[in-house]
C-alpha cells in the first residue's frame, strides 16, 4: 500500500469517526448529560456483579491506562519504527506527541460537555473531573493503536497474535471504567471513538508528509555524498 492510498484510507476512517463521535457528543449534550441506550443497564449489571477478586485485577488493568506508562509504551514503539537513527527519534516523538495533543484535545472537549459522572456511591475507585469522553479510555486506546502501528511496521510475522492482543488491552482499559462505576458506557463509547478520529487524522497527515520528506533528506544526503566524493585535482 503506497503512502497516498495510506492516507486516503486515515482520512476516511477519521472522518467516519469523528462524524460518529460529534453524533454522540450532541446526543449527551443535548440530554444534559443523561444516561443514553445501554447506561443504566450496563452500569447496574456491573455493580451486581463485583466479586472481590474482579474488582482488584480490574482495578490493576485500569491504572495502566494512564500516568507515565502509556507514554513509555508509545515511546518505546516509536524507536521500534525506525530503521536509522533519525527514523527512530522521529517515530518516537510523533507518538508522544499524538498521545500528548489527544489527551489536551480530549480535556478540552471533556470541559465543554461538563457530563455528570454516575452516582459516586457505586465507584470502586477513584475519580475526578467531567466524564465525557473517558479519559483512560481515550489514552488506552490512543495507545493501542499507536503500538498496532508499530507492530504493522516492524513485525511482518506473528503481528496478528500480538495485535489482537494490544487491542484486547485497550479495550479492556475502557471496560473496566464501566465496571468500577466511574463511566457511563457512552463515556467509554465517545473516548474509542475519539481515539479512532484522532489516530486516523495523524496517521492521514504522517502519510502526506513523512514520505516526501524523508525523500528531501535522503535527496540531500546523496548529494552531500556525491560532492564529498568527486575527485580532486591531481
Amino acid at each position: 500500500m503506497n503512502s497516498k492510498t495510506l492516507a486516503v484510507l486515515a482520512g476516511s476512517l477519521s472522518f467516519s469517526a469523528w462524524a460518529a463521535f460529534g453524533v454522540l457528543a450532541m446526543a449527551v449534550h443535548g440530554r444534559h448529560g443523561a444516561p443514553l441506550f445501554f447506561d443504566h443497564a450496563l452500569l447496574t449489571w456491573s455493580v451486581e456483579h463485583r466479586p472481590p477478586m474482579a474488582v482488584a485485577v480490574t482495578r490493576g488493568l485500569t491504572a495502566t491506562g494512564t500516568g507515565v506508562l502509556p507514554y513509555a509504551v508509545v515511546v518505546v514503539a516509536g524507536l521500534l519504527t525506525g530503521r536509522s537513527r533519525r527514523q527512530r527519534l522521529v517515530g518516537a516523538l510523533l507518538m508522544a506527541a499524538c498521545l500528548a495533543t489527544g489527551q489536551a484535545v480530549r480535556y478540552g472537549v471533556m470541559e465543554l460537555i461538563g457530563r455528570a459522572r454516575p452516582p459516586s456511591f457505586d465507584w470502586q475507585t477513584h475519580a475526578s473531573g467531567w466524564s465525557f469522553p473517558s479519559g483512560h479510555s481515550t489514552t488506552g486506546a490512543l495507545t493501542a493503536g499507536l503500538v498496532i502501528l508499530a507492530l504493522c511496521l516492524r513485525a511482518p510475522h506473528g503481528r496478528i497474535p500480538l495485535c489482537l492482543g494490544v487491542a484486547c488491552w485497550g479495550v479492556g482499559v475502557g471496560l473496566t471504567r464501566v465496571f468500577l462505576g466511574v463511566h457511563w458506557f457512552t463515556d467509554v463509547l465517545g473516548g474509542w471513538l475519539f481515539a479512532i478520529g484522532w489516530l486516523g487524522l495523524w496517521l492521514c497527515a504522517a502519510a502526506w508528509w513523512l514520505p516526501l520528506r524523508l525523500s528531501t533528506d535522503t535527496d540531500a544526503d546523496t548529494d552531500t555524498d556525491t560532492d564529498t566524493d568527486e575527485p580532486g585535482p591531481r
